[in-house]
């Protein structure tokens, strides 16, 4: 039986993609649970002159994909409301505050707040100081929660921290990875800890290499003008890969909770081997998609809102080191592309001979899937290893786990409700992955790409290949 939470939720840019595309569905799904009940409700802010009933109306429809309860979906929408607002203007903070301190009445949400910033990030520190400069912060909890991109680089990402720690503090700051809400990279601490022999396995006297692969069958479709300023090393790498291998690649933490969980993994971002500019292009491989085969796919430079001459990159390929007694010497090859074969996310552990020594068979690799949605199983050689019989695995023994997940931002937005921070990202964890980041894309800045160098529909450039190949290994997804 889920227990019922309460608080009034203020979206900034509650008219917008992000909101009717993700956090609706989410919420609704959390009404239907009764996670969300009577004592919720949700003011959407943008500049648009919507009535309530509008915003509603436009509530419901974004729901109409995922149910067909009319009725539960109308009883949803009484809980919205709409303020026309520009997030300069103290008048308006000032009016937001008169609306949700009514709403913390007329719904007895305990005065808590979730102030979520579905807006450009441009504008983040501005609502964080009109919402402490027209004191709408309350005697409940307040919860800020951040989309990415957080910054463009390491000296933008501390500039942006600073505007937002004058009004909240870092308890009370949410940075969204929705892959780290995804029900795999969720559960996969709980995985290693249930599996002794398997976490026993999981270090540099054991493991050959480990491959964490991000790829997408789709181009950019309407995200050009925001490709043409991130890139997928900032819009992939340096967030949810950078988190995937925390995840994998952290000590043991002493308990289940956020704190040691993120001690064990801010040891292993600032455990990232430094890399120097000119270990760049040994080490790192980035790709451009042109057209397909058959023309009928188009290249890059000729999707809409995009440079016909752009240098930006959507495929990378790295090695990334660890320079600890856990894992060094272990190469983590890391992948993430645009107009790939097929849409994956997986994590493949490999190992070497010594294994055996631990019951498992010598060159192993278990993959664990993360997407697509059905892919959410552990794969032993690439067979699932519940019918191989792995003995080095038995978990989960409930045969119906896997089918039990909620949705990404379901899983974050209770989270954000429980105020548990175990699954976002910390600000020096954030520092550490920026500052790594940061030497790729100077040093790729200062060069001009040969591209497109990878057609659509295949596995990007052929120098992501020869990278592994130099080491003696091979991508184990490789379509």
């Amino acid at each position: 039986m889920a227990t019922e939470k309460s608080a009034v939720f203020i979206i900034f840019g509650g008219s917008g993609d992000l909101a009717h595309r993700k956090l609706y569905p989410a919420l609704y799904n959390l009404y239907k649970t009764g996670d969300l009940k009577e004592h919720f409700a949700v003011i959407g802010t943008a500049r648009r002159p919507w009535s309530d009933d509008y915003y509603r109306g436009t509530v419901v429809d974004s729901l109409k994909d995922i149910d067909d309860d009319e009725k539960a979906m109308e009883e949803f929408s009484k809980h919205f409301f709409y303020q026309s607002h520009d997030v300069t203007d103290s008048d308006h903070y000032i009016a937001l505050k008169k609306l949700a301190s009514k709403l913390d009445d007329q719904f007895q949400t305990g005065h808590n707040r979730v102030y979520y910033m579905a807006i450009a990030p441009r504008f983040f520190g501005t609502v964080a100081e009109h919402i402490n400069s027209e004191g709408l912060k309350t005697d409940g909890f307040n919860r800020l929660v951040i989309e990415k991109p957080f910054g463009r680089s390491f000296d933008s990402a501390c500039e942006l921290n600073s505007s937002l720690t004058k009004t909240f503090s870092e308890s009370e700051i949410y940075r969204m990875d929705h892959y780290l809400g995804k029900f795999m990279v969720q559960q996969l601490t709980r995985i290693r800890l249930k599996n002794r022999t398997f976490e026993k396995s999981l270090n540099n006297k054991y493991v050959s290499n480990v491959q964490v692969t991000l790829a997408e069958s789709l181009g950019v479709e309407d995200r050009g003008g925001y490709y043409e300023t991130a890139g997928v090393l900032r819009d992939m790498v340096q967030n949810h890969i950078m988190q995937i291998i925390g995840a994998v690649a952290m000590d043991e933490p002493a308990k289940l909770d956020s704190e040691s969980i993120h001690e064990v993994k801010r040891d292993v971002f600032a455990s990232l081997k430094d890399l120097k500019p000119e270990e760049v292009d040994k080490n790192f491989v980035r790709g451009q998609y042109g057209e397909d085969d058959t023309g009928s796919l188009k290249a890059y430079r000729d999707e809409d809102n995009v440079d016909p001459k752009s240098n930006i990159e959507t495929f990378v390929a790295g090695k990334m080191m660890l320079d600890n007694d856990r894992w060094s010497g272990v190469p983590f090859y890391v992948r993430s592309g645009k107009r790939m074969p097929a849409k994956s996310s997986r994590i493949d552990i490999v190992y070497n001979d010594a294994v055996k020594e631990l019951g498992i068979n010598p060159n192993t690799t278990v993959t664990f899937l993360i997407e697509p949605e059905n892919g959410n199983s552990i794969l032993v050689n690439g067979v699932d290893y519940q019918e191989g019989n792995q003995d080095f695995l038995k978990f989960p023994e409930d045969p119906k786990y896997f089918s039990q997940e909620r949705e990404a931002y379901e899983n974050l937005m209770i989270d954000i409700l429980d105020g548990n921070k175990i699954h976002f990202t910390l600000w020096d964890e954030l520092q550490n992955a920026w500052k790594y980041v940061d030497v790729i894309r100077q040093q790729w800045d200062n060069e001009t790409p040969d591209f497109p160098n990878y057609m659509s529909n295949t596995m990007g450039p052929d120098a992501a290949s020869e990278l592994l190949e130099k080491d003696g290994n091979s991508w184990i997804w490789d379509d």
